[in-house]
Protein backbone atom coordinates (compact mmCIF):
# COMPACT_ATOMS: atom_id res chain seq x y z
CA UNK A 1 0.00 0.00 0.00
CA UNK A 2 1.37 3.65 -1.12
CA UNK A 3 2.00 5.99 1.85
CA UNK A 4 -1.34 7.59 3.13
CA UNK A 5 -0.03 10.96 1.61
CA UNK A 6 -0.01 9.51 -2.30
CA UNK A 7 -3.68 8.38 -1.77
CA UNK A 8 -6.00 10.35 -3.42
CA UNK A 9 -9.05 12.37 -1.80
CA UNK A 10 -11.62 9.93 -0.92
CA UNK A 11 -15.23 11.46 -1.51
CA UNK A 12 -16.82 7.73 -1.89
CA UNK A 13 -18.55 7.27 1.50
CA UNK A 14 -21.43 5.75 -0.19
CA UNK A 15 -19.40 3.29 -2.13
CA UNK A 16 -18.28 1.83 1.13
CA UNK A 17 -16.88 3.32 4.39
CA UNK A 18 -13.11 2.51 6.33
CA UNK A 19 -13.60 0.77 9.56
CA UNK A 20 -13.42 3.19 12.31
CA UNK A 21 -10.53 3.39 14.80
CA UNK A 22 -12.80 3.02 18.02
CA UNK A 23 -14.67 0.14 16.03
CA UNK A 24 -10.66 -1.48 15.12
CA UNK A 25 -9.76 -1.26 18.76
CA UNK A 26 -12.85 -3.89 19.69
CA UNK A 27 -12.75 -6.15 16.60
CA UNK A 28 -9.40 -7.19 17.00
CA UNK A 29 -10.15 -8.18 20.97
CA UNK A 30 -13.16 -9.33 19.71
CA UNK A 31 -11.07 -11.96 16.93
CA UNK A 32 -8.63 -12.85 19.90
CA UNK A 33 -10.80 -13.51 22.21
CA UNK A 34 -14.60 -14.28 21.53
CA UNK A 35 -13.68 -17.39 18.91
CA UNK A 36 -16.90 -19.63 20.65
CA UNK A 37 -19.50 -20.82 18.84
CA UNK A 38 -22.37 -19.01 21.00
CA UNK A 39 -24.37 -22.33 20.44
CA UNK A 40 -21.85 -24.14 22.39
CA UNK A 41 -23.12 -25.23 25.86
CA UNK A 42 -19.63 -24.25 27.66
CA UNK A 43 -17.68 -21.07 28.93
CA UNK A 44 -15.95 -20.34 25.41
CA UNK A 45 -19.40 -20.55 23.92
CA UNK A 46 -21.19 -18.79 26.79
CA UNK A 47 -19.21 -15.81 26.63
CA UNK A 48 -19.51 -15.90 22.67
CA UNK A 49 -23.02 -15.73 23.23
CA UNK A 50 -22.90 -13.18 25.54
CA UNK A 51 -21.36 -10.61 23.48
CA UNK A 52 -23.76 -11.52 20.49
CA UNK A 53 -26.21 -10.38 22.75
CA UNK A 54 -24.64 -7.18 24.14
CA UNK A 55 -24.33 -6.43 20.46
CA UNK A 56 -27.67 -6.97 19.98
CA UNK A 57 -29.17 -4.72 22.39
CA UNK A 58 -26.08 -1.72 20.86
CA UNK A 59 -28.19 -2.05 16.95
CA UNK A 60 -31.61 -1.87 18.43
CA UNK A 61 -30.76 0.97 20.82
CA UNK A 62 -29.86 3.03 17.51
CA UNK A 63 -33.02 1.91 15.95
CA UNK A 64 -35.52 2.35 18.48
CA UNK A 65 -35.95 -1.55 18.83
CA UNK A 66 -36.52 -4.83 21.07
CA UNK A 67 -33.48 -6.50 20.74
CA UNK A 68 -34.80 -9.51 19.90
CA UNK A 69 -36.26 -8.02 16.73
CA UNK A 70 -33.08 -7.85 15.52
CA UNK A 71 -31.35 -10.84 13.03
CA UNK A 72 -27.69 -10.53 12.37
CA UNK A 73 -26.92 -11.20 8.44
CA UNK A 74 -23.52 -10.93 6.21
CA UNK A 75 -24.70 -7.78 5.48
CA UNK A 76 -27.28 -5.29 3.27
CA UNK A 77 -27.96 -7.46 0.43
CA UNK A 78 -28.63 -10.71 2.36
CA UNK A 79 -31.26 -8.40 4.48
CA UNK A 80 -32.95 -7.26 1.94
CA UNK A 81 -33.10 -10.82 0.29
CA UNK A 82 -34.45 -12.28 3.40
CA UNK A 83 -37.19 -9.79 4.01
CA UNK A 84 -38.29 -9.89 0.73
CA UNK A 85 -38.33 -13.13 -0.26
CA UNK A 86 -38.77 -14.35 3.11
CA UNK A 87 -42.04 -11.79 3.28
CA UNK A 88 -43.19 -12.92 0.08
CA UNK A 89 -43.24 -16.31 0.98
CA UNK A 90 -44.57 -16.19 4.48
CA UNK A 91 -47.51 -13.88 3.05
CA UNK A 92 -48.10 -15.55 0.04
CA UNK A 93 -51.70 -16.97 0.17
CA UNK A 94 -53.26 -13.63 1.38
CA UNK A 95 -51.83 -12.75 -2.06
CA UNK A 96 -48.87 -12.39 -4.46
CA UNK A 97 -48.36 -8.50 -4.71
CA UNK A 98 -45.51 -6.47 -4.12
CA UNK A 99 -44.75 -3.02 -4.55
CA UNK A 100 -41.35 -1.35 -4.92
CA UNK A 101 -40.24 2.25 -6.24
CA UNK A 102 -38.32 2.55 -9.95
CA UNK A 103 -35.17 3.48 -7.68
CA UNK A 104 -33.95 0.76 -5.72
CA UNK A 105 -30.87 0.05 -5.39
CA UNK A 106 -29.95 -3.62 -7.00
CA UNK A 107 -30.41 -5.51 -3.72
CA UNK A 108 -33.95 -5.05 -4.00
CA UNK A 109 -34.71 -4.94 -7.82
CA UNK A 110 -32.96 -8.14 -8.01
CA UNK A 111 -35.28 -10.16 -5.76
CA UNK A 112 -38.13 -8.39 -6.60
CA UNK A 113 -37.04 -10.14 -10.53
CA UNK A 114 -36.69 -13.45 -8.78
CA UNK A 115 -40.27 -13.23 -7.31
CA UNK A 116 -41.66 -11.94 -10.56
CA UNK A 117 -40.25 -15.64 -12.18
CA UNK A 118 -41.57 -17.34 -9.27
CA UNK A 119 -45.26 -15.84 -10.24
CA UNK A 120 -45.74 -13.04 -8.10
CA UNK A 121 -46.72 -9.41 -9.47
CA UNK A 122 -44.28 -6.37 -9.00
CA UNK A 123 -45.64 -2.94 -9.55
CA UNK A 124 -42.58 -0.27 -9.41
CA UNK A 125 -43.94 3.24 -8.74
CA UNK A 126 -42.03 6.44 -10.35
CA UNK A 127 -40.67 9.39 -8.52
CA UNK A 128 -40.64 13.10 -8.88
CA UNK A 129 -37.73 15.11 -10.79
CA UNK A 130 -36.09 15.35 -7.18
CA UNK A 131 -36.21 11.73 -7.16
CA UNK A 132 -39.08 11.31 -4.22
CA UNK A 133 -41.81 8.24 -4.66
CA UNK A 134 -45.05 9.64 -5.88
CA UNK A 135 -47.35 9.15 -2.43
CA UNK A 136 -50.60 9.46 -4.72
CA UNK A 137 -49.20 6.63 -6.65
CA UNK A 138 -48.06 4.25 -4.23
CA UNK A 139 -51.53 4.93 -2.79
CA UNK A 140 -53.22 4.26 -6.21
CA UNK A 141 -51.35 0.91 -6.91
CA UNK A 142 -51.70 -1.02 -3.72
CA UNK A 143 -54.67 -3.01 -3.26
CA UNK A 144 -56.01 -5.91 -1.25
CA UNK A 145 -53.11 -8.67 -2.57
CA UNK A 146 -50.76 -6.12 -1.83
CA UNK A 147 -48.59 -8.60 0.97
CA UNK A 148 -45.55 -6.36 0.83
CA UNK A 149 -44.07 -2.53 0.21
CA UNK A 150 -40.30 -1.73 -0.25
CA UNK A 151 -39.25 1.53 -0.42
CA UNK A 152 -35.36 2.58 0.05
CA UNK A 153 -34.99 5.32 2.82
CA UNK A 154 -31.82 7.09 1.46
CA UNK A 155 -31.26 6.91 -2.56
CA UNK A 156 -27.55 5.61 -2.55
CA UNK A 157 -26.85 8.01 -5.82
CA UNK A 158 -28.57 10.79 -5.09
CA UNK A 159 -28.66 11.16 -1.43
CA UNK A 160 -32.85 12.26 -1.57
CA UNK A 161 -34.79 10.50 1.39
CA UNK A 162 -37.95 8.84 0.61
CA UNK A 163 -41.12 9.61 2.38
CA UNK A 164 -41.07 6.17 4.24
CA UNK A 165 -42.87 7.72 7.42
CA UNK A 166 -45.57 8.77 5.26
CA UNK A 167 -45.81 5.15 3.77
CA UNK A 168 -48.47 3.81 6.68
CA UNK A 169 -51.35 6.63 5.97
CA UNK A 170 -50.40 6.48 1.91
CA UNK A 171 -51.40 3.10 1.95
CA UNK A 172 -53.88 2.50 4.59
CA UNK A 173 -57.01 0.48 4.57
CA UNK A 174 -54.93 -2.24 3.13
CA UNK A 175 -51.82 -2.19 5.52
CA UNK A 176 -49.66 -4.37 3.70
CA UNK A 177 -46.35 -5.30 5.78
CA UNK A 178 -43.66 -2.31 4.83
CA UNK A 179 -40.22 -3.02 4.45
CA UNK A 180 -37.43 -0.14 3.97
CA UNK A 181 -33.67 -0.69 2.39
CA UNK A 182 -31.66 1.91 5.07
CA UNK A 183 -27.95 0.86 4.38
CA UNK A 184 -27.29 4.32 3.03
CA UNK A 185 -29.35 6.37 5.73
CA UNK A 186 -28.56 4.19 9.71
CA UNK A 187 -25.71 6.10 11.00
CA UNK A 188 -26.10 9.56 9.05
CA UNK A 189 -29.46 10.50 9.83
CA UNK A 190 -32.44 9.28 12.55
CA UNK A 191 -33.56 5.97 11.52
CA UNK A 192 -35.66 4.72 15.02
CA UNK A 193 -38.33 2.27 13.49
CA UNK A 194 -40.96 3.67 15.38
CA UNK A 195 -40.50 6.91 13.63
CA UNK A 196 -40.09 5.34 9.93
CA UNK A 197 -43.26 3.10 10.72
CA UNK A 198 -41.77 -0.08 8.94
CA UNK A 199 -42.23 -3.41 9.81
CA UNK A 200 -38.91 -4.39 8.36
CA UNK A 201 -35.56 -2.32 7.50
CA UNK A 202 -32.09 -3.33 6.35
CA UNK A 203 -28.32 -2.42 7.57
CA UNK A 204 -25.33 -2.84 5.77
CA UNK A 205 -22.35 -2.75 8.45
CA UNK A 206 -19.80 -1.31 5.71
CA UNK A 207 -21.76 1.91 5.32
CA UNK A 208 -21.61 3.24 8.84
CA UNK A 209 -18.00 2.59 9.75
CA UNK A 210 -18.31 -1.06 10.48
CA UNK A 211 -16.49 -4.25 8.56
CA UNK A 212 -17.72 -5.63 5.25
CA UNK A 213 -19.43 -8.99 5.93
CA UNK A 214 -22.21 -8.10 8.70
CA UNK A 215 -25.20 -6.44 8.41
CA UNK A 216 -29.04 -6.64 10.15
CA UNK A 217 -32.13 -7.00 9.56
CA UNK A 218 -35.22 -5.57 11.76
CA UNK A 219 -37.60 -7.66 11.91
CA UNK A 220 -41.16 -5.74 14.12
CA UNK A 221 -41.88 -8.74 16.55
CA UNK A 222 -44.66 -11.05 14.69
CA UNK A 223 -44.28 -10.13 11.09
CA UNK A 224 -44.44 -12.95 9.04
CA UNK A 225 -40.97 -14.27 7.49
CA UNK A 226 -40.18 -17.35 6.15
CA UNK A 227 -35.94 -18.88 7.00
CA UNK A 228 -33.99 -17.56 3.72
CA UNK A 229 -30.98 -19.92 4.88
CA UNK A 230 -31.69 -22.94 6.28
CA UNK A 231 -29.97 -24.82 8.70
CA UNK A 232 -29.53 -25.13 12.01
CA UNK A 233 -31.26 -22.72 14.46
CA UNK A 234 -29.51 -20.00 14.66
CA UNK A 235 -30.62 -16.83 15.44
CA UNK A 236 -33.49 -17.74 17.56
CA UNK A 237 -34.11 -20.01 14.29
CA UNK A 238 -34.34 -16.99 11.69
CA UNK A 239 -31.11 -17.34 9.98
CA UNK A 240 -29.04 -20.40 10.14
CA UNK A 241 -25.46 -20.30 9.96
CA UNK A 242 -22.78 -19.51 12.95
CA UNK A 243 -22.81 -15.98 14.27
CA UNK A 244 -19.63 -14.20 13.13
CA UNK A 245 -18.93 -12.88 16.55
CA UNK A 246 -16.41 -10.30 16.17
CA UNK A 247 -17.47 -8.78 13.07
CA UNK A 248 -21.43 -8.77 14.95
CA UNK A 249 -19.48 -6.91 17.81
CA UNK A 250 -17.52 -4.43 15.52
CA UNK A 251 -21.51 -3.31 13.57
CA UNK A 252 -22.32 -2.96 17.45
CA UNK A 253 -19.88 -0.46 18.30
CA UNK A 254 -20.34 0.97 15.06
CA UNK A 255 -24.05 2.01 15.99
CA UNK A 256 -23.01 2.84 19.53
CA UNK A 257 -20.64 5.81 17.87
CA UNK A 258 -23.65 6.75 15.29
CA UNK A 259 -25.99 7.03 18.62
CA UNK A 260 -23.08 8.77 20.24
CA UNK A 261 -22.62 11.16 17.76
CA UNK A 262 -25.76 11.58 15.66
CA UNK A 263 -26.10 15.10 15.88
CA UNK A 264 -22.68 16.30 15.57
CA UNK A 265 -22.02 14.22 12.89
CA UNK A 266 -24.75 15.13 11.06
CA UNK A 267 -23.86 18.68 11.17
CA UNK A 268 -20.24 17.83 10.31
CA UNK A 269 -21.31 15.95 7.08
CA UNK A 270 -23.76 18.71 5.78
CA UNK A 271 -21.13 21.30 6.47
CA UNK A 272 -18.60 19.64 4.04
CA UNK A 273 -21.63 18.83 1.63
CA UNK A 274 -22.64 22.41 1.54
CA UNK A 275 -19.13 23.71 1.34
CA UNK A 276 -18.31 21.35 -1.72
CA UNK A 277 -21.97 22.21 -2.81
CA UNK A 278 -21.05 26.16 -2.61
CA UNK A 279 -17.45 26.11 -4.29
CA UNK A 280 -18.87 24.27 -7.37
CA UNK A 281 -22.01 26.35 -7.74
CA UNK A 282 -19.61 29.64 -7.76
CA UNK A 283 -17.59 28.55 -10.37
CA UNK A 284 -20.23 26.95 -12.47
CA UNK A 285 -23.51 28.95 -12.95
CA UNK A 286 -25.25 26.12 -14.76
CA UNK A 287 -24.14 23.35 -12.07
CA UNK A 288 -27.02 21.08 -11.99
CA UNK A 289 -27.60 19.45 -8.79
CA UNK A 290 -30.11 16.58 -8.33
CA UNK A 291 -32.75 16.33 -5.58
CA UNK A 292 -31.94 20.24 -4.62
CA UNK A 293 -34.98 20.75 -3.96
CA UNK A 294 -35.79 17.44 -1.63
CA UNK A 295 -34.50 16.12 1.88
CA UNK A 296 -31.20 14.52 1.31
CA UNK A 297 -28.52 12.54 2.90
CA UNK A 298 -25.96 15.14 4.89
CA UNK A 299 -23.38 14.24 3.08
CA UNK A 300 -24.32 13.38 -0.52
CA UNK A 301 -23.80 15.92 -3.19
CA UNK A 302 -24.91 14.42 -6.79
CA UNK A 303 -23.80 16.88 -9.32
CA UNK A 304 -23.32 17.48 -13.00
CA UNK A 305 -21.30 20.03 -14.63
CA UNK A 306 -22.64 20.41 -17.98
CA UNK A 307 -20.62 20.00 -21.75
CA UNK A 308 -18.26 17.55 -19.44
CA UNK A 309 -19.08 13.68 -18.54
CA UNK A 310 -18.42 12.54 -15.35
CA UNK A 311 -16.10 9.99 -16.65
CA UNK A 312 -13.69 12.35 -18.47
CA UNK A 313 -13.71 14.63 -15.17
CA UNK A 314 -12.54 11.47 -13.05
CA UNK A 315 -10.19 10.69 -15.76
CA UNK A 316 -8.94 14.49 -15.12
CA UNK A 317 -8.28 14.16 -11.34
CA UNK A 318 -6.89 10.98 -10.07
CA UNK A 319 -6.38 12.53 -6.92
CA UNK A 320 -10.33 12.30 -5.88
CA UNK A 321 -11.48 8.82 -5.90
CA UNK A 322 -15.57 9.26 -6.72
CA UNK A 323 -18.04 7.77 -8.55
CA UNK A 324 -19.81 8.85 -11.78
CA UNK A 325 -23.50 9.12 -11.42
CA UNK A 326 -23.53 6.79 -14.82
CA UNK A 327 -20.90 4.94 -16.89
CA UNK A 328 -19.89 3.42 -20.45
CA UNK A 329 -19.60 -0.20 -20.68
CA UNK A 330 -17.74 -1.11 -23.53
CA UNK A 331 -17.95 2.09 -24.90
CA UNK A 332 -21.29 2.90 -24.62
CA UNK A 333 -22.72 4.95 -22.79
CA UNK A 334 -25.21 3.66 -19.30
CA UNK A 335 -27.61 5.70 -18.26
CA UNK A 336 -28.38 5.32 -14.49
CA UNK A 337 -31.82 4.10 -13.51
CA UNK A 338 -32.44 6.39 -10.89
CA UNK A 339 -31.65 9.39 -13.34
CA UNK A 340 -33.50 8.03 -16.02
CA UNK A 341 -37.08 7.84 -13.55
CA UNK A 342 -36.14 11.32 -12.51
CA UNK A 343 -36.65 12.15 -16.25
CA UNK A 344 -32.86 13.51 -15.88
CA UNK A 345 -31.69 13.85 -19.87
CA UNK A 346 -28.76 11.62 -21.13
CA UNK A 347 -26.06 14.61 -21.71
CA UNK A 348 -26.97 15.54 -17.61
CA UNK A 349 -26.60 11.88 -16.21
CA UNK A 350 -23.06 11.14 -18.35
CA UNK A 351 -22.18 14.47 -16.29
CA UNK A 352 -23.41 13.58 -13.21
CA UNK A 353 -20.54 13.02 -10.42
CA UNK A 354 -21.47 11.42 -7.10
CA UNK A 355 -19.21 13.42 -4.45
CA UNK A 356 -19.96 11.58 -1.03
CA UNK A 357 -18.47 13.15 2.22
CA UNK A 358 -17.89 11.23 5.69
CA UNK A 359 -17.07 11.38 9.22
CA UNK A 360 -13.02 11.47 8.47
CA UNK A 361 -13.68 13.75 5.88
CA UNK A 362 -11.98 17.35 6.00
CA UNK A 363 -12.62 20.86 5.35
CA UNK A 364 -9.40 20.99 3.76
CA UNK A 365 -9.87 18.02 1.71
CA UNK A 366 -13.44 18.97 0.23
CA UNK A 367 -11.49 22.44 -0.66
CA UNK A 368 -8.93 20.75 -2.83
CA UNK A 369 -11.39 18.69 -4.37
CA UNK A 370 -13.49 21.43 -5.13
CA UNK A 371 -10.44 23.52 -6.50
CA UNK A 372 -9.32 20.19 -8.92
CA UNK A 373 -12.51 19.66 -10.28
CA UNK A 374 -13.64 22.94 -11.44
CA UNK A 375 -9.67 23.40 -12.80
CA UNK A 376 -10.43 20.30 -14.93
CA UNK A 377 -14.01 20.75 -15.56
CA UNK A 378 -12.97 24.16 -16.97
CA UNK A 379 -9.96 23.31 -19.27
CA UNK A 380 -12.30 20.03 -20.48
CA UNK A 381 -15.16 22.57 -21.43
CA UNK A 382 -12.59 24.35 -22.89
CA UNK A 383 -10.92 21.99 -24.93
CA UNK A 384 -14.58 20.44 -26.50
CA UNK A 385 -13.16 16.93 -25.48
CA UNK A 386 -16.78 16.04 -23.51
Amino acid sequence: MPPVSDLPIYLDYNATTPVAPEVLDVLLPALRDDWGNPSSAHPYGESAAHRVEAARASVAGLLGCDPDEVIFTSGGTESNNMALVGIAEATRERGRHIVTSAVEHPAVEEPCRYLERRGWEVTRVGVDRDGRVELDELAAVVRADTTLVSIMHANNETGVLQPVEELRDAISPHSPIVHSDAAQSVGKVNCRVDRLGVDALSIAGHKLYAPKGVGALYLRGGTPCERFLHGAGHEAGRRAGTENVALIVALAHACELAAKESGSRELHLAGLRDRLEADLRRAFSDLVVHGVDAPRLPNTLSTAIPRTTAVDVLAAVPQIAAAAGSACHAGKPHISATLKAMGVDDATALATLRLTVGRPSTTLEVTQAASLIIEQARALRRSGAS
